[in-house]
């Protein structure tokens, strides 16, 4: 029989940020379903490693969620990682690729976090960690709909956290710094030795730290931490 409490969906779980917290969590004994859209290779073979399932679904497509989570069952544990970023000018930015934004970082996170809580708050107990970003708490020139996004999250994470707080369910948010993963491919290497000089702790973060940090919200350890936005930076503000 599976233990809902110790059960976690992790969006976006197959790569990157997502992979390290889903490494983390099986290590805290979690049962883990590692979500994707695209990258059905990393996934399966990230959850052999870690014992836990992969699953398919389209964060950006309602019906696909209702899907997965019907597959799934209750959860203890709900991470939403799965997120799309965008470069450029705000002046030059489409309303369809805003929308893409915001549909998967916001909508698609907010789906999840409905669809999950069915279930949490009927059993009176539950956790729920958003990512967001440190763009999401100081904003980034070129990134605006990415930053604008990752600031929704943040106020989301704030108010289901007064709404779900009386049937037990904490809902927290981290907000990562500049993570080595796939995302920061595209920098030149002048460009990520600025970001270095400019991080106290003089270094990338690592998805690990991510997990790290996500594997400790979802223990008891954090039991009386809830509505908060936990920085992961290295001091980068």
């Amino acid at each position: 029989m599976i233990n809902t409490t110790k059960t976690a969906l992790v969006t976006g779980g197959a790569r990157g940020i997502g992979a390290g917290i889903c490494r983390a969590l099986a290590n805290e004994g979690w049962r883990v379903y590692v979500n994707y859209n695209q990258s059905a290779r990393q996934a399966e073979a990230l959850a052999v490693e870690i014992g836990g399932t992969a699953i398919q679904a389209n964060i950006s497509n309602e019906s696909a969620l209702e899907l997965m989570f019907g597959q799934i069952g209750e959860i203890g544990l709900l991470v939403n990682n799965a997120g799309v970023a965008h470069y450029g000018l705000f002046t030059d930015m489409d309303t369809a690729a805003w929308r893409k934004v915001f549909t998967i970082n916001v909508e698609g996170a907010a789906t999840c976090c409905r669809l999950a809580l069915q279930g949490m708050i009927k059993r009176g107990e539950g956790c729920i960690i958003n990512i967001s970003s440190v763009w999401g708490v100081h904003g980034a020139s070129c990134e605006a709909a990415y930053s604008a996004s990752k600031a929704a999250l943040i106020g989301l994470t704030k108010a289901l956290a007064k709404e779900a707080g009386p049937a037990g369910i904490r809902v927290n948010c981290i907000a990562p710094g500049a993570i080595d993963t796939d995302m920061l491919a595209g920098l030149t290497q002048p460009e990520r030795e600025d970001i270095i000089s400019r991080t106290p702790l003089s270094r990338l973060g690592l998805p690990g730290d991510i997990g790290a940090a996500v594997a400790f919200l979802a223990s008891d350890k954090a039991s009386f931490i809830t509505g908060q936005v936990l920085g992961v930076d290295g001091g980068f503000y």
